[in-house]
């Protein structure tokens, strides 16, 4: 199990005031991972207007402007057999995730569709994210005297910008980026590589070279980490996009040589495909005749 953090005595407090909300109480949303195929012998034998239908009732089920959608949905055609397509939801409210994939089903499209892998998670701000306090101490031991001018200016240009970076951590904005991979992973808990029975100074080393792996690829790949411990079957999702489908190759090569990751981690079925608008998918997959 994870350790607690100081932000638990807040959690607990946001849930005394709440007790009927949904929401995560740390501030971040909740996020679902859902693949879909289509029958590829119901469809088929279906007439014009009975395929009208199923196309019809796509476009109007995942259409991000409507009131009953999530506050994010991205929708993407899935390469391979694993599945035609995925959703990528998040929102306060699970129930509100939930219920568009019920509407879906329960549409003239429900019966074409089948149900194929699925992750649930929430988003959340690791608790490897240096804080303001630490950043600042890192610099006083690099050599910069505390309070001094330079000093100063890196701790406010570093607190301004970890601002930023959790808001996006915890409310995501999808990046302008084609290409999206999707992977659930666990840490060890084997004899002699067990990740939670390692001191949390040893983890945040790794987590700090994993992390300067992955800002190399600043402006061609964007990551959003969700959490499904205690949800799913997998304790972490981890979503990226790509300017390119190759980067997203090139990334996760390059990190798989990270001592977190090729010591401690373990990696579930690799999810790709390309952002779509829900006309493009009827297009893509030949609902319509």
């Amino acid at each position: 199990m994870p350790r607690p953090d100081a932000t638990a005595p807040n959690r607990a407090a946001a849930d005394a005031a709440t007790p009927d909300s949904l929401a995560p109480a740390g501030g971040g949303w909740h996020c679902s991972h859902l693949y879909y195929s289509f029958d590829r012998v119901l469809l088929p034998s279906m007439d014009s207007e009975e395929r009208d239908a199923v196309a019809d009732s796509i476009l109007a089920v995942l259409d991000p402007e409507a009131p009953h959608a999530p506050m994010r949905m991205q929708l993407s055609i899935t390469s391979g057999h694993k599945a035609d397509f995925g959703l990528m939801l998040l929102d306060p409210d699970p129930l509100k995730i939930d219920a568009l994939h019920q509407r879906l089903m329960a549409s003239p499209a429900g019966q074409v569709l089948q149900t194929g892998y699925s992750f649930v998670s929430v988003t959340e701000i690791s608790e490897y994210v240096t804080s303001v306090e630490d950043y600042a101490a890192r610099l006083v031991t690099e050599g910069l005297e505390e309070g001094s001018g330079p000093y100063e200016t890196k701790v406010k240009a570093y607190a301004d910008r970890l601002v930023a970076m959790n808001h996006q951590r915890l409310t995501p904005d999808f990046p302008p980026y084609r290409a999206v991979c999707f992977y659930p992973m666990n840490k060890k808990r084997k004899t002699g590589e067990n990740w939670f029975a390692l001191p949390k100074e040893e983890r945040n080393r790794m987590m700090s070279e994993h992390a300067r792996s992955g800002m190399a690829f600043a402006g061609r790949v964007s990551q959003l980490i969700s959490v499904g411990l205690g949800l799913d079957d997998w304790e972490w999702g981890v979503t990226l996009w790509g300017k390119n489908p190759e980067y997203l190759k090139d990334i996760v090569y390059a990190m798989r040589f990270d001592e977190a990751s090729a010591r401690y981690a373990e990696f579930g079925p690799f999810l790709v495909g390309y952002v779509c608008t829900a006309a493009e998918l009827i297009d893509h997959c030949h609902v319509r005749r």
